[in-house]
């Protein structure tokens, strides 16, 4: 026991001892809390379709298996497609009752295929074509992962000197002789996309010795933000 409190006793001195250390940081005053943000449009350089394929049968298995196989041709088509990733989708199947809702009739089953692509035109086509199998559920445009991180980068030095020059005005404003930075926070706003409807295609009656027509592709935009918030503390004459 002795020995246990001799070793105590310096510990509990050390934090006593820190104790004024602590009391002995000054105040801060004069503090202002200001924000910035810096944003602007990027063109979207990236394209997402999602096909599908969608049936009814008797036999589930007899389901699965057309719905397989109209998906793996497609996938194979995809694939000859050079700059377009190609992956599946969701896949679900559920039973269809008869008008009681007591006996199971049917199966339905629908199955999806993504592709995406920075060439539109090769992935609208490839699109228009794929329609003989898959049915289109979906198309959309974004920025891709490189493209968003170099705007940011950008933008990120553009908050930082619009909050200097706020932090300016709020110390003239204050009649301050100068600012000291007490702290700062960085933070990318994300991607907000403008409001307009999902794309779906709406492909026109098809001429075969014209072809497969694609369709016109109009990717437009998105705003990119960053924005800067901090703490400064104005220094008074």
């Amino acid at each position: 026991m002795p020995s246990l409190f001799r070793l105590a006793m310096p510990l509990a001195f050390a934090a006593l001892a820190s104790l004024p250390a602590l009391a002995e940081d000054p105040p801060r005053y004069n503090q202002v809390s200001l924000r910035a943000e810096a944003s602007r449009e990027v063109a979207h350089d990236l394209m997402r379709v999602t096909l599908y394929s969608e049936a009814q049968h008797k036999d589930s298995g007899q389901l699965a298996s057309d719905i397989t196989r109209s998906l793996n041709t497609a996938v194979e088509r995809a694939r000859q497609v050079a700059g377009v990733t190609v992956s599946l989708g969701s896949r679900n199947s559920y039973p269809v009752y008869d008008d009681q809702g007591r006996r199971i009739v049917a199966w339905r089953e629908r199955a999806e295929l993504r592709l995406e692509s920075a060439d539109f035109a090769a992935l609208s086509q490839l699109s228009a074509e794929l329609l003989g199998e898959l049915k289109i559920g979906d198309m959309r445009f974004a920025i891709a992962d490189a493209t968003r991180q170099k705007g940011e980068d950008e933008l990120l030095q553009e908050a930082v000197k619009a909050f200097g020059e706020r932090a300016k005005l709020a110390t003239r404003a204050l009649g301050g002789s100068g600012y000291k930075l007490v702290s700062l926070n960085l933070n990318s706003a994300g991607i907000t996309p403008p409001p307009f409807p999902r794309a779906a295609m709406a492909m026109k009656s098809m001429d075969r010795e014209a072809g497969v027509p694609a369709q016109e592709i109009e990717a437009g935009s998105s705003q990119v933000s960053v924005s800067a918030d901090g703490v400064i503390e104005v220094q008074m004459p």
